[in-house]
């Protein structure tokens, strides 16, 4: 029984030691994908942007915190 729940991770491990191990590490060293540093690295590891991080700040005008609404 044990065995069977482990099985999934194995077959990754085997197919894509790389990618595993490197999704691991990043995992228990809590890195963010999208910060500066891995960023880069991967960007420049695949050769293209593998993501974009664009963050709309469409707020209407209105750059203050958080507002109250009343609902009738």
């Amino acid at each position: 029984m044990f065995v069977e729940e482990l099985a999934p991770i194995f077959k990754e491990l085997t197919a894509y030691p790389v990618a595993f191990f490197g999704g691991f590490f990043s995992g228990i060293l809590r890195l963010n994908l999208a910060d500066d540093p891995v960023k880069s690295w991967l960007d420049k590891q695949v050769g293209a942007p593998s993501h974009t991080t664009e963050i709309s700040k469409n707020n209407n005008g209105n750059s203050s915190g958080p507002q109250s609404i009343a609902i009738d």
